[in-house]
């Protein structure tokens, strides 16, 4: 049996969860009030635009995001009722999506909040940890646990 975490290991545990909901709520506040974009929709036009030219099969997306078909589509008519992407059907049947010239405006606004957020949150407080293990051992669980596309989503 797994004894329970020690008082230190809490600590650094509730630690951990406050500062990833801080730069989390603090990126997610300056996407949508530069651009009006949910941390949904700009991981979604982000994808879309950055991986795919602005057009890319739905099936695709669905597996860059991790998401099932039921959150994507629902995320999409969303996206789709303001104006951001449309959807299509293309070669062999396939769900065809592109962001629209109103998408690319709102991702292009979100871009340098989200920067500023990032580092304004996090890598501002944690400058002198540039080189600190700690740095590298997040890399290596992020490393673990995500595709390689969702890492790029970081920087």
């Amino acid at each position: 049996m797994t004894k329970p975490l020690d008082a230190t290991e809490s600590a650094q545990w509730t630690a951990w969860k406050h500062a990833t909901e801080a730069v989390s709520a603090a990126v997610a506040k300056e996407i949508e009030t530069a651009a009006g974009l949910s941390v949904a929709d700009f991981s979604v036009l982000s994808r879309v635009i950055e991986n795919g030219g602005g057009r890319m099969a739905q099936h695709e997306l669905g597996a860059m995001l991790g998401w099932q078909r039921p959150r994507l589509s629902r995320q999409l008519s969303r996206m789709a009722d303001r104006g951001l992407l449309f959807g299509e059907t293309g070669p062999a049947g396939r769900r065809l999506i592109t962001v629209t010239e109103a998408g690319r405006d709102a991702l292009a606004a979100a871009r340098p909040a989200h920067a500023r957020a990032v580092r304004r949150v996090l890598l501002s407080p944690a400058q002198a940890l540039r080189n600190d293990p700690f740095w590298n051992v997040l890399q290596r669980i992020a490393g673990d646990a995500a595709p390689a596309d969702d890492l790029a989503e970081l920087s």
